[in-house]
């Protein structure tokens, strides 16, 4: 049997060292053809050492209470803690940015919300950075739709005697926000446009605006459901209908805006996992994986404390921040609202 040939060596030399570089050569081709494949496997492991979470916004709200029970169980599923750091400020803005210039090696993630995400690039004209490019959606965790509540004093027990009485006193009502162009303050705007009347706008930072409208010195306001049910279920606050396109299972029993004539009313909220640009692929796939796993396990709690869990795939979830992205630059423009 004759031996198979090898290739010309273009160097000449004898066949023992045209074999011996034949192999070396097809061993460097096989040692490239594996890193891929070793790349992989380091990814598979993630995560290494303790995740860093940072939160763009102060302890206690919304983002961090969704933030904490999420990475809760991902600390018992991955072997490693999670570690949430509320880095609150700018809107957002503040957290973001230390996301956006923070290694991408899958552990500096941010859990972050509809604000910073899709509304600041337009309420922000010198944003430093672009977060629906220089960010990369993992997976969403919930929807959470804003609630419109009213203070007690305030003689609507409905959403259409809460119109009617809007019309009646022009100029006469205040609302609170978490900040000038946030959903907070936009669902409001949105009503007061719809309705044809401009109530008077008292934008806070962050949620102290909550306290204000416990204490009667605001009458009304958009809310996110996990901070204010328990007001609601209380009597300390009336709920009289959501922002969302169908009833909320937090608060089934309130109709939704849009089906109390405003057709198309649809003003929420959203939250889920971004991490900085370049991050390997299968630490992305990992981070959605273990989420949509745990969030079954967290369904109960969510509902019960105002949230709807959503999950999907990272396709899914940039989707959705870009179509909100569209949506809201519109509605911040006609606004007027503007951030420095």
């Amino acid at each position: 049997m004759k031996p198979i040939p090898f290739p010309s060596d273009p160097g000449g030399g004898p066949p023992t060292i045209r074999r011996r570089r034949f192999c070396m050569a097809t061993s460097g081709l096989a040692l490239l053809a594996a890193m891929p494949l070793a790349s992989r496997a380091q990814d598979a492991r993630w995560p290494t050492r303790p995740v860093r979470v940072v939160v763009a916004f102060s302890a206690g709200g919304t983002t961090d209470i969704l933030a904490r029970a999420v990475t809760q169980k991902l600390a018992d599923r991955l072997g490693q803690p999670f570690v949430i750091d509320n880095r609150p400020g700018g809107g957002g803005n503040i957290g973001t940015g230390e996301v956006v210039r923070a290694a991408p090696d899958g552990h500096t993630l941010i859990v972050n919300s509809v604000g910073p995400i899709s509304i600041n690039q337009t309420l922000y004209k010198n944003l430093p950075y672009d977060p629906l490019a220089d960010l990369v959606p993992m997976v969403q965790i919930a929807d959470v739709p804003n609630v419109l509540v009213v203070h007690p004093s305030v003689p609507a027990k409905t959403m259409e005697e809460f119109v009617a009485y809007l019309k009646a006193n022009p100029g006469k009502l205040s609302y609170g926000s978490t900040g000038v162009g946030t959903s907070s303050h936009l669902s409001s705007f949105m009503l007061g446009q719809r309705v044809g009347s401009e109530p008077l706008h008292v934008p806070y930072k962050g949620a102290t605006a909550l306290n204000d409208l416990l204490a009667g010195r605001l009458q009304f306001m958009f809310a996110t459901i996990p901070s204010v049910i328990q007001h609601v279920h209380a009597g300390k606050l009336r709920a009289l209908a959501v922002s969302s396109a169908k009833p909320s299972r937090s608060l089934p029993a309130v109709p939704t805006v849009a089906e109390k004539g405003f057709p198309g009313f649809e003003a929420g909220s959203w939250f889920g996992f971004f991490a900085p640009k370049g991050t390997p692929p299968a630490v992305i796939a990992a981070l959605n994986r273990s989420v949509n796993e745990v969030l079954p396990e967290l369904q109960e709690q969510m509902i019960r404390e105002g949230a709807d869990p959503v999950g999907g795939t990272p396709e899914q979830f940039g989707a959705l921040t870009r179509r909100e992205f569209e949506k809201w630059k519109l509605i911040v423009k006609a606004s007027g609202a503007e951030a420095q």
